[in-house]
């Protein structure tokens, strides 16, 4: 057996992706091996920072893997001895899931359930998963805690994830496992590989004179920064609570309209005179929800408080996007 240490394995599930690659980044920074798994969908770039930091890659070891197959994650689970499973792999893109059920289906529901038996059969007690505000569906008027009930998604994202939840919750009951659950707004960043802003920005790129703004410009969501929603991850992640844990994640404030989204990115931009058409509809598309609002009490009064408002998350975010189309 391992001697008693602050070092922990850790296999984080869909760590090549967005979120993924700045958690790992974190949990390297504090002295943990990773064993990073993922079938690269959107490709290994996220991870090319660390190839010239000996240091961090001496603890960090990369799987590609179908995780959706328990073959191959039960392997990964031989193979090394894991203290604990950050999952994070999902279908992140709710509108190619919208076109394509069956992507949710795979790439969230039975990713978890793989993991899960994979932890089962292995005696790993100590889950972190990523949920999503998606799994309440539409409660525009509701300030939306942890306990909110009538839980109705409206996309298959979002019904994915709350099954993923269920799942989790039978799990952690039947084998005595510690999980925790945090339902993320949209988050946002550097590496960021989607989403409105990464849209505008491309869209724009095209056509520095005319900006296709889906919707009528007024739905309106709290955006997060990815550094603040890793620190917090990190933070109620030290110790893992006996049950299951469930934090709705967001800013402190209001959230940010579409039109508003636009308006920072111009702005940064440095583009002036700027149309916005407008596609019209109260949405972007089926199954997405025009506005939410989050009640935060619950991860606030643990003692984290994110270092950027929705707004300041846009516009550093657009800022991280610039500056690394300059590099």
């Amino acid at each position: 057996m391992r001697e008693a240490t602050n070092e922990k394995t850790i296999l984080v599930a869909g760590g090549a992706g967005f979120i993924g690659s700045h958690l790992i980044d974190a949990l390297l920074t504090a002295g943990h091996r990773v064993i990073c798994a993922d079938k690269l969908i959107m490709g290994d770039s996220n991870l090319h920072h660390l190839q010239g930091n000996t240091g961090l890659l001496e603890r960090f070891c990369f799987r590609e893997a179908e995780l959706a197959d328990q073959r191959q994650v039960d392997a990964i689970f031989a193979e090394h001895q894991i203290d604990v499973v950050y999952h994070l792999a999902a279908n992140s893109d709710i509108q190619k899931g919208g076109r394509e059920p069956d992507i949710d289906f795979n790439d969230t529901l039975l990713t978890t359930r793989a993991l899960l038996e994979g932890m089962r059969g292995s005696g790993v007690k100590k889950l972190f998963f990523a949920s999503t505000s998606a799994v309440y569906g539409e409660m525009p008027d509701v300030a939306l805690t942890e306990t909110t009930g009538g839980l109705a998604p409206v996309s298959y994202y979002g019904g994915a994830k709350l099954a993923s939840e269920a799942l989790i919750s039978s799990y952690v009951s039947m084998c005595d496992m510690s999980a925790v659950v945090f339902r993320f707004p949209n988050v946002i960043g550097p590496r960021l590989t989607h989403g409105v802003i990464y849209d505008f920005i491309r869209k724009l790129g095209q056509n520095p004179l005319e900006l296709e703004i889906l919707g009528n410009g007024k739905q309106c969501k709290p955006y997060i920064y990815v550094l603040d929603l890793v620190n917090a991850i990190m933070r109620l992640t030290e110790e893992f609570p006996a049950g299951q844990e469930v934090y709705n994640i967001s800013v402190n404030g209001e959230g940010t309209s579409v039109t508003r989204i636009a308006e920072i990115v111009t702005e940064e931009l440095g583009l002036h005179n700027v149309a916005f058409r407008y596609t019209g509809g109260d949405r972007g598309w089926k199954g997405d929800v025009p506005r939410f609002h989050y009640d935060i009490s619950k991860v606030l009064a643990t003692g984290w408080t994110p270092k950027h408002t929705s707004d300041e998350a846009v516009r550093q975010s657009v800022r991280d996007a610039v500056a690394l189309k300059t590099r």
